[in-house]
């Protein structure tokens, strides 16, 4: 099959684009859709309390620990130094360890160091612990990897401390806990984690619904589809499915698995957006990581109606599974096992995604405005390969395998090409990351 006329067209109206990432603002699907966001207001921290709802060493906060790091071991070179002078290092072993940790730390501990001076102008965050060479942490402490501090305000005052580990948490520490009165610990994962993959998506049994009525799970979902979506102006609708931007039947995953009140139940990935209300009011549906869904959030679920209504978040677990799967609809919105999320995720700003994959969309138009006999003749020709192919014995297939000197039959090289575009992650997604890295705040990423 050959390529579509615009696949060779798009990464240069991609670059285009991006040159203007950074321009667009906006807020989540409901009253107000498309307005500028307001500022999100923090909500301190309490005494013992700590983000996520999960032990630290589990794969839905910090990881487990992978062993102690000395001076003189090979993992000591794979750390980092952090030298940033808008941190204060206690440093009371006059060694530098305070310095030393995992460049997933370094990178967190500089966010939050610019959040605190514009929270408070003028206070510096201060580090009193981070890599640990001495043994003063109980076994299995991620102080010993470099992946774990504890931090204060350089003006001590403990009543900024709530706020200090709610800051934490927006700046990408993987696990931050309220555990002392004079200090707060973060933690991160292990830099080389299978947990700190990019992407974002559904288990492949999670269902929709398409146009009609029906039930689909996404594992059965094709491109054509009409899936119920909300629209930019709050409407519920039916809207296309254009693609996937990850589509892996085989890779074993971990989900978030989030109940509502009403009995719905949304399994996805930590790290895809989903719109959440933290007061359950009349505000505007909000875009957030699924990683910071709370028990006691709303969600926007559909009704029979057509309409859709609130429901509040009653439980919060992580749960494994197989297969991964992210559609792609022209709303750029859907309602997954009933309940609204995005299309997108990884970075934090659903308009933001929605623009960004607008050159995709046109193309996707005009492709079939254009060319749309062809795309049915040409996945007529796939489906017929397929059924063609499966209805081979196997003796058959070995025939075949023996055609053209040993070359790979026909057949199967049409049948692979057909699934190619549906496979793994859409070349489109990759490419837009590579270019967001370089355009955009390393902040609206999810870490």
């Amino acid at each position: 099959m050959k390529q579509s006329w615009w696949a060779s067209l798009a990464p240069l109206g991609l670059l285009a684009a991006c040159t203007w990432l950074g321009v667009v603002q906006g807020c989540g699907p409901g009253p107000g859709y498309g307005t500028r966001s307001r500022p999100r207001k923090l909500t301190p921290m309490r005494y013992k309390q700590f983000f996520p709802n999960f032990s630290e060493n589990t794969l839905g906060a910090s990881g487990r620990a992978e062993g102690k790091i000395s001076r003189n071991s090979e993992r000591f070179n794979q750390l980092v130094c952090n030298y940033n002078p808008d941190i204060i290092f206690k440093d009371e072993e006059n060694t530098s360890a305070d310095r030393v940790m995992t460049k997933r730390c370094k990178d967190c501990l500089n966010r939050l160091a610019i959040a605190v001076m514009n929270q408070w102008p003028g206070v510096h965050l201060r580090v009193t612990e981070a890599w640990d060479e001495d043994g003063h942490h109980p076994p299995g402490s991620l102080h010993y990897e470099g992946r774990a501090v504890d931090i204060t305000t350089d003006d001590r005052e403990t009543k900024k401390y709530g706020i200090l580990a709610q800051l934490a948490v927006e700046a990408g520490f993987d696990w931050v806990h309220y555990e002392s009165r004079y200090h707060i610990h973060c933690s991160v994962k292990a830099d080389k984690s299978e947990a700190v993959e990019r992407g974002g998506c559904f288990p492949g049994w999670a269902r929709v619904t398409v146009a009609g009525g029906k039930q689909k799970t996404l594992s059965s979902l094709a491109p054509g589809d009409r899936v119920l979506a909300l629209s930019g102006t709050g409407q519920v609708i039916y809207s296309q499915v254009l693609l996937f931007l990850h589509r892996d039947q085989e890779k074993q995953s971990l989900f978030l698995s989030l109940e509502t009140a009403g009995g719905h139940r949304l399994v996805l990935t930590t790290h895809h957006l989903m719109f959440l209300d933290p007061d359950c009011g009349h505000r505007e549906h909000q875009a957030q990581f699924a990683s910071r869904a709370k028990v006691g959030d709303c969600v926007l679920i559909s009704t029979a109606g057509g309409q859709t209504e609130k429901s509040r978040i009653v439980s919060i677990s992580l749960t494994e599974s197989m297969g991964v799967f992210a559609p792609l609809t022209e709303a750029g919105t859907l309602f997954v096992d009933g309940v609204l999320v995005s299309s997108y995720a990884l970075l934090e700003d659903h308009n933001l995604a929605h623009w960004a994959f607008g050159p995709l969309r046109l193309l996707h138009s005009l492709d079939q405005l254009f060319w749309r006999k062809t795309a049915k003749e040409e996945q007529s020709a796939c489906t017929k390969t397929e059924k063609q192919f499966g209805t081979l014995t196997a003796s058959d297939k070995a025939s075949i395998n023996k055609h053209d000197n040993g070359s790979e039959p026909l057949a199967v090289k049409d049948q692979e090409q057909c699934f190619l575009e549906i496979s793994d992650v859409h070349w489109y997604a990759r490419l837009l990351y590579k270019f967001a890295c370089i355009f955009l705040d390393s902040n609206v990423f999810q870490h």
